[in-house]
């Protein structure tokens, strides 16, 4: 995924400012699925213009420029939307320490894969309050939208990755009686 494919897909939703998008990012995908700051956003912003995925479609106060996507934009977002998802390289910090639980005495073990699962927890937690308030903010009978799936999948991730903590310290203890 790129920056330029989240930002598309955030100004598909509806026409923004580079602040806006700035804030949609932090609130929405910062944490989860991609960070970005202003010092990102803005010359993104400038190069998608040139390259005719995106354009001003109205300036505000203070010459700040509200930028909508173009059907050129559109068609790039749905190609990159049904590429293969194994095109970018993985990267997830929670799978590379994995990895190297290897490095760390066994003690060490236990009391990462104890802050692992605690971590795990109250990020599933947190999410759980969002799915909460975007069925709270959803008009009765109307549909919840799509960040209520990902909401919904970022809390069960972080929900697989506690339980997935937990099994280790079990089967830590299980090999610890077992040496007994």
């Amino acid at each position: 995924m790129s920056l330029r494919h989240a930002l598309l897909g955030l100004l598909a939703d509806r026409p923004q400012t580079g602040y806006d998008l700035t804030k949609r990012v932090e609130e929405t995908l910062a944490g989860y699925a991609w960070n970005a700051g202003h010092s990102q956003i803005y010359p993104e912003l400038k190069r998608m213009t040139a390259d005719g995925l995106a354009e001003v479609v109205d300036e505000g106060s203070r010459g700040s420029k509200v930028y909508g996507v173009t059907e050129a934009g559109r068609a790039e977002l749905r190609r990159w939307m049904f590429s293969p998802l194994g095109e970018a390289p993985a990267r997830n910090e929670f799978v590379l320490r994995l990895f190297m639980l290897s490095s760390l005495d066994l003690p060490d073990v236990r009391v990462l894969a104890e802050q692992m699962a605690a971590a795990s927890d109250r990020q599933a937690v947190e999410l759980g309050h969002t799915i909460k308030e975007i069925e709270d903010a959803t008009p009765a009978g109307q549909p919840h939208g799509y960040a209520r799936f990902a909401a919904e999948f970022g809390r069960r991730w972080f929900e697989m990755q506690r339980d997935w903590a937990r099994w280790l310290l079990e089967q830590l203890e299980q090999a610890h009686r077992d040496t007994e």
